[in-house]
């Protein structure tokens, strides 16, 4: 083992070498590395932060780093490495465990020896105490024995809470590396799982199984020792009784066996509402987490409030499940407070039937033994119930673990030198899903030679994103080979981007070179956008790229794949999110000129970049129709010629317009900038990601106090305190009665009978039980539901938050409060409230025991006891900083893993898992340093604090030996000393469960913070509701409209006013982020107007209620989205219409036929995503939906982006039929979308720069717009003129 550890160490010390690559500033080491034998016993080599903690909040930057195997990165190769050993076949959670137990093995050794050192030091006190009640009574043969006795009592305690408090110190310290390393398997597993394997796990599911089960397995460690520590000192207990009772203390094992056995029915249903319980919070995370992604497309439908109530029903199944579990606990707990009395009834009641002499010193002694019992009798419960919930994770974690890896033999790789075919497929069948007999592509045969390029194209669904996907080796291939040399980089249809600089999402790993870079910036046209954004490429991006528009966030996308030099680029239809002319200018500098040697397999609806390939794809059903150079299959079938006959009919109508004719009447509106100009320079830049808020300092009062009001405005804290109080004072009156009516020795007369002592003794028991279930009752109920209280507040406000909300939080901080802290409001806090509560009362009353026997026991309490709230208030400032850092560093890992999870297939393509795995473990490691620190700050107040109660204790046991015999009663003052046993640990328990509560209470306080994010406008003003026919015309004015993101943020449109008349078709172009999207969000009022007015058929929107206006527009918004669910549930989400409507707009997008094939027709899945549908079929859903909406005003946002130019020309002709007397709003990137309308809106850099009909704007060959077309056709044009 040693040999091993050494080796463990060598390889953590390798690890380190590389720390500062991933580390911006490398800080210290912690200094628990090196710190001296006497540091490490007293925890002083904390004391440096603590200060640091007391003068300043405490910031990330302040807490030194983890070393060796307390880090991820020398954690993580040791658990891998022994699942690796142990998986020969499937791995089984027993095999997990074994892990784990592995990788923290000296942890688990080192406290194990310490708690059988803190058992044996805890029962010196009971042992003795009978020969100390003795010597009292004056049986003594020296006045140094009783010197004797209090050096021996002090020096067990000092003993015990050493042993105990590094105890827990090394069970964290292993709870945390279990943790990282749990962590980090956890996330190389997402980077190696198949995408088969994806189609049942849900993002939600893997994000818990980061922020709930490895946090919950990690907390393990506490409880890891219970269930064998419990036999030790249930039989260290019958030894001690039995030298007292003798046969006796048979009835106390048979007592203790009946109170375990109870538990084990109890225990089995604890496990399965845990279970339960997980799955339930696992659906509603699901859900969440896909509502948090989409929340744009809900508040644009006016589906937000729809979505939030299938999240209170998803809450209420849960909900269910939680109010059985802490019945369940309830009861446990109930019957373990009850125990210690039940025991010592049974076992006085067996020495009277016995005819066991029973005196005072011996009843003492048995009572010393059952308080020391109490303990891991009260934990047992708990421990039962983590047993439980950590084995549920462990199951789960096992079941991910599980999951099938992707085949790195579905492509044979080799370097670009080896051959001279770049790729090479022979005979190949290609099925997202093997299980299923649906092949997504049959008998693909292609062979790409280096530097060709390769076009695809086919019609919605054809197989072109999964042809270039089983290139990747992203999909499972049935038959046939794959054969790729050379490096990959790809672009994916939908884009991905990371939150973080502009930079690294450039860079991606690579090293700067900025001949390169400013090349690559200068081939994707982003330098202009670059100039405009705040901070230029240092500018962070939101989640999802959300402060980019569609056009950019492809263009960065772009930009990754050309920095990365890769031999073969896969490029999934890139253009189609960019408007004409940066189309143009892409394909140009990108794909002929910057990649002009290397090979280019490119996916694209625009028939215009087809000529140039080398070979051209046409694929249907799957397979490939057609290939070939562009002129020779143009004739050869009709597949191709459909795709290329909508394109020539789109340009025949630029052709028909005689462009020679001069211009006249041109309403040319020219820019006026000087204002907008002086605008801009007030603007105070910032980032729009903002670094997570925290509070600072003491938790507030009123937040306890919301909390604790929150139900019945706190009715039942009085119900709660009064059972704890008169419980404590029965069990104190118990004790009392047994001390009082025992006999000091056996040749003392007792004053009462003996079954008159335990008919008293029971009925106070009774008395304490029915007491300990009221409070019990009590306090689950008040946290059950103030917990739902705090969720359903806390969910209508996040959903009610403003779009700006969501662009500048990113989720995972979001559902971080979702999952952790409302795990913790339900679970954790009502339990940390009340133990603390508890721990008060039992401590005033142990005090009040030993002042009543002995009141110079003041005389020390009350400076030890300032000395005791000083070092808690010099602490708490540290600690309350660290819980909240915690808090704050957790949910960079879960956003991090979501991140990743969606972006799988871009981070493989470019080898990039390494790089990853790193960033993760560094965020683990960030999470660590702080919840490491936090572990041992608790462990040296605690240690002070036990140091300063045993001086209590010893100062009370030497005043008894100073004050005359005869003022004394022996047996009550035996009675004190048998409380007295337990100050050292109260008091740190009190202390403990002060900052475990101050700690816990956090997430309270992190709930209310999102509980008063500013709302978004009302959704409905009674006052000023439109009329049901509203709009009727469907006219719009738009006057001076000025709109910015955020106060911070520069504006983004500057002034614009035009008019759209009513029925009239307008198409708005201009180039990527000149504000077209920011316009029609401003129609919907996702942002709202910064100055000037829209008003629709006279009414200013502005007035009306949010859903009165998005429930009047329709909308096909940029990004195709489907929600998890059915084909039903997608196009009607709020139940209006019936399957007949329904089947009906389906046929009218073309869908219909499609869905048919599906074995449940309308009630078809539709995954997470809408991943099993292409991204084509998912922009025919969102046309489904407006078909049934049908308003009479229609927003078009690029709707046919995603969409061969076959159906782009059917959908334009089932809009003009079903939405011919409606206005309609159109983005468009194909020109030729816009050239039947009756107006055209020219956009520029926020600015009207023309507005007036197609016809008109094309007369003057000067304009924008015209010279737009002029481009659009010759580049359409100049490959095939001939053939036209």
């Amino acid at each position: 083992m040693m040999n091993g550890d050494q080796d463990l160490a060598d390889e953590s010390k390798h690890n380190n070498l590389q720390e500062p690559l991933l580390t911006h500033n490398h800080k210290a080491v912690t200094p628990y590395a090196e710190c001296s034998i006497f540091s490490h016993l007293t925890f002083s080599w904390l004391t440096p932060l603590i200060a640091t903690g007391h003068n300043k909040p405490l910031d990330l930057d302040d807490i030194p780093d983890l070393s060796g195997l307390d880090s991820a990165k020398g954690s993580f190769p040791i658990l891998r490495n022994r699942l690796e050993r142990d998986r020969s076949n499937k791995l089984t959670t027993f095999s997990l465990a074994m892990a784990l137990v592995h990788t923290t093995r000296t942890d688990i050794l080192v406290t194990a020896i310490l708690a059988v050192i803190y058992t044996l030091a805890s029962y010196v006190g009971p042992y003795l105490i009978d020969a100390f009640i003795q010597f009292l009574n004056g049986n003594r043969d020296s006045e140094l024995e009783g010197y004797l006795f209090v050096v021996i009592f002090f020096l067990a305690k000092v003993v015990e809470s050493v042993s105990q408090r590094h105890w827990f110190f090394k069970l964290q310290q292993g709870g945390i590396r279990a943790r990282a390393a749990l962590v980090a398997v956890i996330y190389q597993k997402g980077l190696t799982v198949s995408n088969q394997s994806k189609i049942g796990q849900l993002g939600g599911e893997i994000t818990n199984l980061i922020a709930i089960d490895a946090e919950r397995i990690g907390d393990f460690g506490w409880y890891i020792h219970d269930p064998w520590l419990v036999i030790l000192q249930v039989g260290m207990a019958l030894a001690i009784l039995y030298l007292n009772l003798g046969i006796a203390s048979l009835a106390a094992l048979v007592a203790i066996g009946i109170v375990m056995l109870i538990n084990i029915p109890l225990g089995s249903l604890q496990e399965k509402f845990q279970n339960e319980l997980m799955k339930s919070k696992d659906n509603r995370m699901v859900k969440t987490s896909e509502i948090l992604r989409n929340m744009k497309i809900l508040k644009l439908q006016g589906w937000e409030m729809k979505y939030l109530s299938k999240i209170f029903d998803l809450r209420n199944v849960e909900t269910k499940w939680l109010k059985s579990l802490l019945l369940t606990s309830t009861t446990i707990i109930s019957i373990f407070w009850v125990a210690p009395s039940f025991i010592a009834a049974v076992t006085f009641a067996t020495c009277m039937l016995l005819g066991v002499p029973l005196d005072s010193g011996k009843i003492l002694s048995a009572i010393a033994t059952f308080k020391i019992l109490q303990q891991p009798i009260y934990n047992l419960p708990d421990t039962i119930s983590m047993i439980a919930q950590t084995k549920v994770s462990l199951d789960r974690i096992t079941a991910y673990l599980n999951l099938n890896d992707l085949d790195s033999g579905l492509v044979q790789t080799s370097p670009s030198s080896s051959s001279d075919v770049a790729v090479e497929i022979i005979n190949g069948s290609f099925s997202w899903d093997v299980l299923s007999c649906n092949l997504s592509l049959k008998d693909i045969n292609i062979k790409v030679f280096h530097g060709m390029k390769v076009a695809v194209c086919g019609t919605v669904g054809s197989g072109k994103s999964s042809l270039l996907s089983c290139i990747l080796g992203e999909v499972s291939k049935v038959t046939g080979s794959v054969k790729v040399a050379g490096t990959k980089a790809y672009v994916a249809q939908s884009p991905w981007i990371q939150s973080g600089k502009i930079e690294e999402n450039i860079l991606f790993g690579k090293d700067m070179d900025r001949v390169r870079y400013d090349k690559v910036l200068e081939a994707c046209a982003l330098k202009k956008d670059l100039e405009i954004l705040p901070f230029g490429d240092q500018t962070v991006i939101g989640e999802r790229g959300i402060n980019l528009s569609g056009g950019q966030k492809q263009r960065l996308q772009i930009a990754r794949a050309l920095y990365q030099d890769a031999d073969i680029y896969l490029l999934d239809d890139p253009f189609s999110a960019v408007d004409a002319h940066t189309g143009s200018h892409l394909f140009k500098e990108c794909v002929l000129g910057f990649l002009e040697s290397k090979t280019v397999i490119y996916v694209t609806h625009q028939v215009e970049f087809l000529p140039v390939a080398e070979i051209v794809l046409v694929l249907k059903g799957g397979r490939i129709k057609q290939a070939g150079k562009y002129n020779d299959i143009l004739d050869s079938g009709s597949d191709f010629m459909e795709l290329v006959g909508a394109h020539k009919e789109a340009l025949s109508i630029i052709d028909s317009i005689n462009t020679d004719i001069e211009s006249k009447n041109i309403k040319f509106i020219k820019k006026d900038g000087v204002e907008v100009k002086s605008d801009d320079t007030k603007v105070t830049k910032g980032q729009i990601v903002q670094k997570e808020e925290r509070e600072k300092g003491s938790v507030s009062f009123s937040i306890y106090w919301k909390y604790i009001t929150s139900t019945y405005g706190g009715a039942l804290v009085p119900c709660i305190l009064l059972a704890a109080i008169v419980f404590e004072l029965l069990q104190v009156a118990s004790n009392y009665w047994l001390a009082w009516a025992s006999p000091v020795s056996q040749d003392v007369m007792p004053p009462v009978r003996g079954t008159t002592l335990i008919t008293v003794y029971v009925a106070l028991a009774f008395g304490s039980m029915f007491c300990i279930f009221i409070r019990a009752m009590c306090l689950t109920t008040a946290g059950y539901k103030t917990a739902n209280l705090l969720f359903n507040k806390m969910h209508l406000c996040i959903f009610r938050a403003p779009m700006s909300f969501f662009d500048a939080t990113p989720s995972g901080r979001i559902l971080n409060r979702a999952s952790t802290d409302q795990s913790a409001v339900d679970l954790t806090i009502p339990n940390a409230v009340g133990v603390f509560t508890f721990a008060v009362i039992q401590l005033l009353a142990v005090i009040a025991m030993m002042s009543q026997i002995s009141w110079q026991v003041y005389l020390v309490f009350i400076p030890v006891i300032t000395i005791c709230i000083w070092l808690q208030h010099y602490y708490i400032s540290s600690a309350r900083e660290l819980a909240r850092l915690v808090g704050v560093c957790k949910a960079p890992i879960i956003q991090h893993f979501s991140e990743t999870v969606s972006g799988l297939t871009t981070i493989r393509s470019f080898h990039q898992e390494q790089r990853f795995q790193d960033i993760n473990m560094k965020l683990t490691d960030g999470y660590s340093r702080p919840k490491f620190h936090s572990a041992g700050a608790i462990e040296w107040l605690s240690f002070r604090v036990e140091l300063l109660s045993s001086v209590i204790f010893a100062s009370f046991l030497v005043f008894l030996l100073i004050v005359p015999n005869e003022t004394i009663d022996p047996s009550i003052a035996g009675l004190a000393v048998t409380y007295g046993l337990n100050l050292n640990i109260l008091q740190a328990s009190v202390m403990w469960k002060l900052c475990n509560m101050e700690n816990s209470i956090i997430s309270v306080e992190r709930i209310l913070q999102y509980m008063s994010i500013r709302s978004e406008a009302p959704l409905v003003v009674e006052t000023c509701r439109p009329h049901d026919l509203w709009p009727s015309n469907g006219k719009v004015d738009i006057q001076n409209l000025q709109v910015r993101y955020a106060p911070h943020l520069p504006l983004v449109l500057r002034g614009i006013t035009c008019s759209f008349h009513g029925g009239t078709k307008t198409g708005i172009v201009g180039r990527t982020g000149s504000g077209k999207s920011t316009l029609i969000q401003t129609f919907f009022r996702i942002v709202e107007p910064t100055g000037g007015d829209i008003f629709i058929d006279g009414i200013n929107i502005s007035s009306i209620g949010l859903h009165d206006l998005r429930s009047r527009l329709s909308i096909i918004p940029q990004d195709p989205t489907l929600f998890q669910g059915s084909v039903r549930s997608n196009l009607d989400p709020l139940e209006q219409y019936t399957d007949e409507q329904i089947w009906e707009a389906l046929d009218q997008c073309q869908l219909g036929d499609e869905v048919r094939r599906k074995e449940c027709k309308l009630d078809s899945a539709v995954s997470e995503n809408g991943e099993n549908w292409s991204m084509g079929q998912r922009q025919l859903v969102c046309l489904g939906r407006v078909l049934l909406k049908k308003c009479q005003i229609l927003v078009l946002d690029e709707a046919t982006a995603s969409v061969d130019t076959s159906t782009d020309r059917t959908i334009q002709q089932t809009l003009g039929l079903h939405f011919s007397d409606s206005t309609v709003i159109t983005i468009a990137h194909r020109i030729t979308s816009v050239l039947n309308g009756d107006m055209v809106l020219v956009l520029e850099q926020g600015l009207v720069e023309e507005f007036d009909s197609p016809l008109k704007l094309l007369e003057n060959k000067s304009t924008s717009f015209a010279k737009l077309v002029a481009e659009y056709r010759g580049r359409s044009s100049s490959s095939y003129d001939s053939r036209v």
